[in-house]
């Protein structure tokens, strides 16, 4: 079905956002995307040269829509392995629809979500940690997330993998052998070569799988909840750290009573700041709910700000408030107003003013390091996505399975099992294995023209 869906039909989608603006492109990808273009311009280009552009007019019969630009990618050089007809129209809802209702009217077919890629994956033009890059550069916010999907799109990632899979098929394969030679007795599979070797791919497994929690940091943004007792400073804080007056600020105690949700970006990793109630016994109904809210964040929250008042609040204090927070958090202390006198110092806090801006340079760095380690490079695999931590996390399993099979003197036949094992769950993440549920999975949170 898919096989008919790829040769028999070509498909039509707005690739740009939908919607007025001064340009769209309209997309075609298939055997007739040519042909069908060819039908509504007013310009011969049946016989184009692929990579070529033409200007011209999109007629219904004889009335003309639009002055537009049609660019033609012949495949198999193209994104998709198919002819390709990009047509850039004036962007006008009206000419957009009247242009898409036009190439179906001739022949086309409306494009599902994620087809071009999906497209794309079947013709061999990319892998599925690829096309899978392709939905995380577009939704990137910020310059880490864009270079890390840059570089999974690259191949980077897949590069990685290909290099594990084909030195554990070369012995899986040599085990095979001693399979079919059994009554013989021989062993084509150095055992000590392929412990050492199964440890080798152990480690960078782990590695890759333990690069997940930054990568979903780069790529979702860094829950970041700033908490602390009424009057600490947090908003100042928060202002101090967004070089804006986006929070109210009162000497009242309980001023904010809801959350306050701003982005800030450092070094090219993006923080998602969560301004809170104050933590004490609530005064109101509504002071109550904003504390309940408070708490929700805490939880839900990858590192936690806790700002207290060096000069009214105590250690015990401090401690007491520390115990109640989200313990599978990153906790940093900020020990606030330590220009004015610094009564209570809490060990390892960082001190900072956060009226006169002193310190919030040290707290932005203490932020970026919570998450970064030391000798991070962009440039280096890191793994973002959920469905690839899965899989290598099913990969290492199954390998220690045969560092233990090995260890034990298990027969090659139990070994070879989950070495193939093993090489499915590598598989999965590109696409060598696959399944049209897993697909369907995937490319269903694909935009429509993508």
């Amino acid at each position: 079905m898919q096989e008919n869906l790829l040769e028999n039909t070509t498909i039509v989608a707005l690739s740009t956002p939908p919607g007025m603006s001064a340009i769209a492109l309209i997309r075609l990808s298939g055997d007739d995307a040519i042909t069908i273009t060819n039908k509504v311009f007013d310009k011969d280009i049946l016989n184009a040269k692929g990579y070529s552009v033409h200007y011209g007019s999109i007629k219904n019969g004889e009335n003309a829509i639009d002055d537009v630009i049609a660019t033609i990618f012949k495949g198999p050089k193209s994104f998709t392995g198919e002819n390709i007809v990009e047509i850039a129209c004036h962007g006008s809802t009206f000419i957009q629809q009247s242009i898409i209702e036009l190439l179906l009217q001739n022949g086309a077919t409306m494009a599902q979500a994620g087809e071009f890629s999906k497209r794309a994956f079947f013709n061999g033009k990319m892998d599925l940690s690829q096309t899978e890059a392709i939905a995380d550069l577009i939704h990137s916010t910020s310059a880490a997330a864009h270079q890390v999907a840059m570089n999974q799109m690259r191949g980077g990632f897949s590069n990685d993998l290909k290099v594990l899979r084909e030195k554990l098929i070369h012995f899986a394969s040599m085990i095979e052998l001693e399979l079919d030679f059994s009554e013989e007795d021989v062993e084509f599979a150095d055992r000590t070569e392929l412990h050492k070797l199964v440890s080798e791919v152990i480690e960078h497994v782990n590695k890759l799988a333990q690069s997940f929690k930054l990568g979903n940091a780069i790529k979702n943004g860094v829950q970041t909840v700033i908490v602390g007792r009424p009057n600490a400073g947090k908003s100042t804080l928060l202002n101090g750290l967004l070089n804006e007056e986006r929070a109210i600020v009162s000497d009242i105690p309980g001023t904010t009573r809801d959350t306050l949700e701003e982005s800030l970006t450092i070094n090219g990793l993006e923080f998602k700041l969560i301004d809170t109630a104050g933590i004490r016994e609530a005064k109101d109904t509504i002071e109550k709910l904003g504390i309940e809210r408070t708490f929700e964040k805490i939880n839900q929250s990858a590192i936690v700000v806790y700002l207290y008042d060096i000069n009214s609040t105590t250690a015990e204090e401090v401690e007491k408030d520390l115990s109640t927070l989200n313990q599978n958090a990153s906790i940093l202390v900020i020990a606030n107003k330590a220009d004015l006198s610094q009564t209570h110092v809490i060990e390892n806090a960082i001190l900072v003013s956060a009226l006169k801006k002193e310190g919030v340079e040290e707290v932005k760095t203490a932020l970026y390091n919570t998450v970064v380690e030391e000798g991070f490079n962009l440039e280096s695999t890191i793994v973002t996505n959920a469905r690839h931590y899965e899989s290598l996390i099913r990969t290492n399993e199954d390998l220690q399975k045969v560092i233990d099979g090995i260890d034990s003197g298990l027969s090659g036949d139990f070994v070879a099992m989950d070495i193939r094992q093993a090489l499915h769950h590598l598989g999965t993440i590109t696409g060598e294995i696959s399944t049209d549920e897993l697909l369907g999975n995937i490319f269903a949170n694909f935009c429509i023209g993508k």
